[in-house]
């Protein structure tokens, strides 16, 4: 069926109405955006994406990402029209109780979305993480730029002022331009309008010159002329050498005469009467949730087209096997992610079992790489602090940047001094597929990359997020460094399993769990300081630590359990030898990960914690959460405020944080409950 002006109108018009009766079925969302947007989203699914509705998870898809996720309707809508599985009803059900239509996009929620979008500047950030892994996998698999290439998709972000303004889009798009990421086009809805009012209340920078100052092309269009967007993404598409921005001036609300241009439209239904306007102006019918007969036709047709065009890659992807047998055990082993069975036990090995855990962890890292060549990653600027270098690797980025010997089959990332960015690319990453990234700072910043962390736990994608200097004990550099509330703050993140590793056996069984990980990303605590080896029973089970908490040191009819964590644990260990010579028999439990152990059934957890014995628990960190082991009454050693300027030494003793210092604790605790 030939696309008409007329036909591709009632198309444009059929997105914006069933975007406009969800929105106010649902007296719920925000109709402005895709009713300004429907233009651009058509002519990109229906010339550029390419994909399969029957297909949403092929590999060789391209992807699209909205950014703007209070757009989300608009997502919904092409979904259905294109033949996803999402039906009327589930357009109907837009924001209701276990709908697959949620407010904003959520990424294995619903067939076709391939990104948790909403809080703004994290979709395009995950953009450039999906188009760089694409670079990294085609590196690796392509024979020639003449051949068919399995990994040659791209990515398309629609993104809004609101992502912009966003501090995360910043970094994003500075590591787009330095990678030189010409597979990655962003479509900015500049449509001049915020919640607040014109979007001039705070915004008057110049977002090409921007762009351009980070190595993108930039070009400008009209976001409702077809005609113009398709001459400007045929430029953007050619383009080599620079991601794309295509800077799109468009009308937020198009089509309603009183709220077209106006903030409101953009987080309101535009109500009952406003509703009957938009109609008339379009010359629309009044039956709600309607689909013209031809706008049907035509998606049926094109449907079958992007079908046609999947048959064809497929075909053309079984030729290139056959042809290239080494590059597709490359791309097999990349999609699989498979592990031996006793991997974990490669990892102990490899792990010292005395030091600093940041430095065991760099050891255990060292051996993960040859074990898992899909394992890439790096630091935010502290590579040699966070023990996250990966060796006789080439750094990842394009290999036509002059200064450096960059390539896109490195494995080691240098993501500068962006942490907000680089939780979220590597979350881009993930969604893309073919890799498992990780990331590295120290502890104090992960409150710069909570957005990603939480949006990777509702995601259930795997990453893997390292953390070192992981309390007070760091030292002289003070309070501003200092993590304090910080390790039940990720613990109090669903879906995130965080580690606090004591030494080697338990730094390398941390990995070796986050390593296995298929839907829960992990964190890891580790230590800057040196820390003793734990001695454990000859039975010991490295696989006990998956259990979150386990018996270090059992003794019979103990009068306290003492629970330690991370660098706190050997604190235990020395309290308990010490409280034995004045005839207090303590047992040790080491509690690596409170998120696992509280996983276990409920005998287990009763082995590990008899609801006899006083339960005393060290970490240097905030308190108040550990009362659940402890009772109410009960004695938690940590620091309830922030820590100070000094000798990792000296403030150990003025915390209170020694072996002697907490066995007089424990000690007086128990005295004083008789």
């Amino acid at each position: 069926m030939t696309l008409s002006s007329s036909l591709r109108t009632d198309i444009t018009t059929t997105i914006r109405m069933l975007a406009v009766d969800a929105i106010e079925k649902a007296k719920s969302g925000h109709p402005g955006a895709p009713m300004g947007l429907a233009d651009i989203a058509f002519l990109v699914w229906d010339e550029y994406l390419r994909f399969d509705p029957a297909a949403p998870q092929w590999q060789g898809r391209d992807r699209f990402v909205l950014s703007c996720g209070h757009a989300s309707m608009l997502q919904y809508a092409l979904l259905h029209l294109w033949g996803y599985d999402v039906s009327m009803d589930d357009i109907k059900a837009f924001r209701q109780w276990d709908s697959i239509t949620p407010g904003h996009p959520e990424v294995g929620m619903t067939p076709g979305v391939e990104v948790t979008t909403g809080p703004l500047g994290q979709g395009v950030a995950n953009s450039v993480g999906m188009a760089l892994a694409a670079k990294m996998l085609s590196a690796r698999v392509a024979v020639d730029s003449d051949s068919f290439n399995p990994m040659s998709q791209r990515v398309f972000a629609l993104c809004s002022d609101g992502d912009l303004m966003e501090g995360v889009s910043y970094e994003a798009a500075s590591m787009a331009g330095h990678w030189q990421l010409d597979n990655l086009v962003w479509l900015y809805d500049d449509n001049k309008i915020t919640i607040d009012g014109s979007v001039e209340l705070a915004f008057s920078e110049d977002v090409s010159k921007r762009f351009e100052a980070m190595g993108w092309f930039v070009q400008s269009v009209d976001g409702h002329d077809a005609d113009s967007i398709r001459e400007k993404l045929d430029t953007a598409v050619s383009k080599t050498g620079a991601p794309s921005l295509i800077i799109c001036r468009t009308h937020i609300g198009l089509g309603s005469p009183n709220k077209v241009d106006s903030s409101k439209s953009h987080g309101s239904p535009l109500g009952t009467d406003e509703v009957a306007l938009t109609r008339q102006g379009f010359n629309w019918p009044s039956t709600e949730f309607y689909v013209p007969d031809d706008v049907g036709a035509y998606f049926q047709q094109a449907v079958t087209r992007k079908k046609n065009q999947h048959v064809q890659w497929q075909a053309d992807f079984a030729r290139w096997r056959d042809d290239n047998p080494a590059q597709a055990k490359t791309y097999d082993a990349h999609w699989s992610g498979e592990l031996a069975e006793d991997f974990w036990a490669e990892l102990v090995e490899a792990a010292p079992a005395a030091g600093a855990t940041r430095k065991t962890s760099q050891s255990v890292l060292n051996r993960a790489v040859d074990m898992l060549p899909t394992l890439v990653g790096g630091s935010a600027d502290l590579t040699g602090s966070n023990g996250s270098s990966i060796p006789d690797s080439a750094i990842v980025g394009s290999p036509t940047y002059s200064g450096q010997d960059f390539s896109y089959a490195g494995r080691m990332m240098h993501y500068g001094i962006r942490e907000h960015a680089m939780g979220s690319v590597a979350n881009g990453m993930l969604l893309h597929g073919g890799f498992r990234p990780f990331t590295a700072t120290f502890l104090i910043f992960s409150d710069y990359m909570r957005p990603s962390i939480r949006l990777a736990s509702l995601s259930h994608l795997p990453n893997i997020f390292i953390f070192t200097h992981d309390s007070v004990f760091l030292g002289e550099d003070g309070p501003t460094h200092q993590p304090i509330e910080h390790h039940w703050a990720l613990r109090m993140i669903p879906n995130l399993t965080y580690f606090r590793p004591a030494d080697g056996v338990e730094v390398a069984m941390s990995w070796a769990w986050t390593m296995n990980s298929s839907k829960t990303p992990a964190a890891l605590g580790l230590t800057r300081q040196g820390l003793p080896a734990i001695q454990r029973g000859e039975n010991f089970d490295p696989k006990q630590v998956w259990r979150g908490g386990y018996v270090v040191s059992d003794i019979n009819d103990a009068d306290v359990t003492l629970v330690g964590t991370g660098s706190e644990l050997h604190l235990c260990v020395d309290a308990a030898a010490i409280l034995a010579s004045d005839g207090i028999r303590a047992r040790v439990v080491s509690m690596p990960s409170v998120d696992l152990f509280e996983e276990q059934t409920a005998d287990y957890v009763e082995s590990v914690l008899p609801t006899h014995i006083p339960v005393v628990t060290v970490e240097a960190g905030v308190t108040g959460p550990w009362r659940a082991y402890t009772g109410r009454n009960g004695l938690a050693i940590g620091i309830d405020r922030f820590g100070a300027s000094a000798p990792a030494g000296i403030l150990a003793e003025k915390f209170g944080l020694t072996g002697p210092q907490v066995a007089h604790s424990v000690r007086a605790s128990l005295q004083g409950s008789r």
